[in-house]
């Protein structure tokens, strides 16, 4: 048995095999010194392998990990094993998603502004003093000449200094994680920049010797080969790639972060008749809420007294203030534009819907799709096979009989270019952007999964009622059969319906309302999956249901009232009959409209080449009135809500991928078998759990832009893998040398460690292009009359 729970940690029951229920318990944790995805595989290896944990996740983007482990683990143990790993963790433990978020991308942003300051402050003249004499620069004179060239290479080391004190995060962590046996990008870079270094430091001895024997020739042969400048411009370009990569990386999580901050931070509460404004975090369940025109409101609650208009599109997308009035529910974050009123405050926390809504797409974002799993795979062993390959290439230039200045720079090249941070940041990236501008319009993709399985979807299901239509039905007519009246059959009918719960019962209820009906107890209340209800009134028993009902009570109509059935069914229409024991009291027809979007929604799933199938409980004639006006090309009817996830599977095993679109209630079954389950019209927990995407609008066409958007991540991520692998397979092999035979052609250092940045930069600026993605569209045919 699964039990989620809605709070940051997700208790799960599993009963074995001795009937014992273990406790599961799923964490998340920060991470911090993380440079590359082969960083991420490596925490992932290392907490893995500790006893009780059942999955991790870790995410390179968001520095961030998920854990799910039993009793036999612990947050102490998993956070001991990141650090035998070489990196640091903390427990993030429970957190408040509608507390403003401190921005740390800010934070990190200036750290690495000011170690690029001080770079290029000391790279610029060093770059300068190396290459002024080749390319015959403006230079003192105490540096030209080769009696001079001790002053100009000494300079060059003292200039390279600071640049390597600024930047030693990157020897630090690359040689802690080259000899624990687990090599990242850092180690990389700290390889290649600090041989560059070390020889260059030889060759100053070197120079002096021959200096001392005074052997000219040998000076200037020294001379030429430091890598003084190339250490500092690897450093450099290395630090101004992560600026670009931290400055990319956080515009992508823009959406989430202004979802955080969207609620208020006060509340204005009325407590012994007076207001008082108080902190949001100090809101209680049962508070009454005072909010005022303009104002946001701070958490989800029911309006007590007042009307306004609110302006949902925060949360919804949807642009037009929705008119409140007593007994309606407000959402928190949402904005009060017209009136006052009060309001009792029944979520607050965690238990907000904008909490919620953050938790998805925090927790969706942590999440791998499965094409990660690939880049993850390689990136694994992706650092150790470039080192290995730089030595290789190093000892072959060396027994080609090359000089060891050309070879070590053959050797460097290989370890600056090689890039594993773009095959880590290749997936995350995408489908951070993607699901941060799902958000943003009202679209909760709940795990990177779901956004990869969306792309794929060539066949929808769509439930008819609260999906296709409006779900919100009326009155149309009321038949009476021979010696019945129609007060006598609307009284009974809502009397009946009134504890149905069904959309249906609530038209009926209304109807009698307005009619000023009295409702009269109902006992021995029973619901007839698949037929209807029924109930005793004063000891007289009832029926009410379709004409499966009928069938089972052997009722016949007589010709007037299976004529005014059959017209109310082509009209569209759902009719519903009344038995008083085995008597026909008369039949009550109802309608529920067609939204305005339905037929535009089917025509934008054709047009992407998507089967369109719509499941109805009523019978074929209204099922055949709908799929008139919708242009829906296969109907099923009489359905029963338990064979929905049947009908669902027996398209998969025709090799279908299904996409299934409901209320996130009654089809809950239908929605968890399908391949994705999409939830419109939503916000209710129930949707919520039960679905892969939840659409906080009720509009099928947003159901049409959750696919383009899922479309648009993937095209985004093959793209982004392409340049990833094609960028290592070219660069690598070009930096070793291998077509200098050919064409002479080889790479310095320095280029190699531009190519390098720019490689990672590129990866998160096409993630970047998800922000301004818009909906595709198509004319409208319009709804036949």
């Amino acid at each position: 048995m699964l039990i989620k729970s809605n709070s940051t940690t997700e208790i799960i029951c599993q009963v074995n095999h001795r009937g014992k229920r273990p406790v599961i318990q799923k964490e998340l944790f920060d991470i911090s010194g993380m440079t590359c995805s082969a960083c991420s595989s490596r925490v992932q290896k290392a907490v893995s392998r500790l006893d009780g944990v059942t999955e991790v996740s870790v995410t390179l983007l968001k520095n961030s990990m998920s854990v799910t482990f039993d009793g036999t683990a612990s947050a102490a143990a998993i956070v001991a094993a990141v650090e035998r790993a070489g990196y640091s963790a903390s427990f993030r433990g429970v957190k408040n998603h509608n507390d403003k978020q401190p921005d740390t991308v800010a934070l990190e942003l200036r750290e690495i502004q000011q170690r690029l300051a001080v770079s290029f402050l000391f790279t610029l003249p060093l770059f300068y003093l190396s290459m002024g004499a080749m390319l015959h620069w403006p230079l003192p004179g105490f540096f030209l000449g080769m009696e001079n060239a001790l002053n100009c290479v000494f300079t060059q080391f003292l200039l390279v200094i600071p640049v390597v004190f600024i930047n030693f995060k990157y020897f630090r962590v690359g040689f802690k994680t080259l000899f624990s046996g687990a090599p990242n990008m850092d180690s990389l870079i700290a390889v290649g920049s600090g041989a560059a270094t070390v020889f260059s430091i030889y060759v100053i001895y070197k120079i002096n010797s021959a200096l001392g024997r005074g052997d000219m020739t040998g000076v200037n042969s020294f001379a030429v080969n430091l890598y003084f400048d190339s250490t500092a411009m690897i450093l450099t370009l290395i630090t101004l790639g992560k600026f670009f990569e931290i400055r990319t990386n956080g515009k992508t999580s823009d959406a989430i972060a202004k979802l955080v901050n969207l609620a208020p931070g006060t509340a204005t509460v009325l407590r012994n008749g007076s207001e008082e404004v108080i902190l949001r975090e100090e809101v209680r369940v049962g508070d009454t809420l005072i909010v005022k025109a303009g104002e946001i409101i701070p958490v989800d609650g029911v309006v007590s007294e007042g009307k306004a208009f609110v302006d949902d599109s925060v949360l919804t997308g949807e642009s037009l203030p929705t008119e409140i009035q007593s007994g309606d529910r407000v959402t928190g974050a949402t904005i009060n534009k017209v009136g006052h009123f009060l309001m009792l405050a029944t979520r607050v926390g965690d238990d907000t819907t904008l909490a919620k809504i953050v938790k998805l797409v925090d927790e969706t974002t942590s999440s791998k799709a499965p094409i990660a799993k690939l880049a993850d795979k390689i990136s694994g062993i992706f650092v150790p096979v470039v080192i290995v390959v730089a030595v290789c290439a190093t000892a072959t230039w060396l027994l080609l009989g090359h000089g060891l200045e050309f070879a070590l720079s053959i050797g460097i090249s290989v370890l600056v270019i090689s890039c594993p941070c773009a095959l880590g940041l290749a997936t995350p990236a995408a489908v951070m952007v993607g699901t941060g501008r799902g958000a943003a319009n009202g679209i909760l993709i709940k795990s990177a999964e779901a956004l990869e399985s969306a792309h794929a979807i060539d066949t929808v299901v769509l439930d008819k009622t609260g999906t296709v239509t409006e779900g919100k039905p009326v009155v149309t007519d009321i038949a009476c059969a021979e010696g019945s009246c129609e007060a006598e059959l609307l009284a009974v009918a809502a009397s009946l319906e009134k504890l149905s719960e069904h959309p249906f019962g609530e038209a009926i209820v209304q109807r009698a309302v307005q009619h000023g009906l009295t409702l009269e107890k109902v006992s021995d209340f029973t619901q007839m999956p698949g037929q209807g209800i029924s109930g005793t009134i004063e000891g007289k028993h009832y029926y009410a249901g379709n004409n499966r009902l009928l069938a089972d009570q052997g009722i016949a109509l007589d010709y007037v009232i299976r004529l005014k059935a059959e017209a109310f069914a082509v009209d569209g229409k759902t009719v519903l009959y009344f038995l008083c024991d085995t008597n026909l009291l008369g039949i009550i027809a109802v309608a529920d409209n067609i939204r305005k979007t339905s037929r535009q929604a089917v025509d934008e799933f054709e047009a992407m080449g998507i089967d369109v199938i719509m499941f109805t409980g009523d019978n074929a004639k209204t099922a055949v009135a709908v799929q008139r006006q919708t242009g829906i090309r296969h109907v099923l009817a009489e359905v029963l809500p338990q064979d929905k996830e049947r009908e669902i599977r027996v398209l998969q095993e025709q090799g279908k991928k299904v996409a299934m679109v409901g209320d996130g209630i009654n089809d809950a079954p239908a929605l968890a078998r399908a391949d994705v389950g999409i939830a419109i019209g939503a916000g209710t927990d129930i949707a919520i759990e039960s679905a892969d995407i939840v659409l906080m609008k009720s509009d099928l066409l947003d159901a049409v832009i959750a696919i383009q958007l899922s479309k648009a991540t993937m095209r985004a991520i093959r793209q982004n893998l392409f340049w990833a692998f094609s960028y290592n397979a070219i660069g690598i092999p070009v930096a070793a040398g291998v077509f200098y035979g050919i064409w002479g052609l080889t790479l310095s250092p320095i280029i190699a460690a531009a190519a390098m940045s720019f490689s990672s930069v590129s990866v998160v600026s096409n993630a970047l292009r998800l922000r301004l993605f818009s909906p595709k569209s198509i004319p409208s045919k319009g709804v036949p009359s």
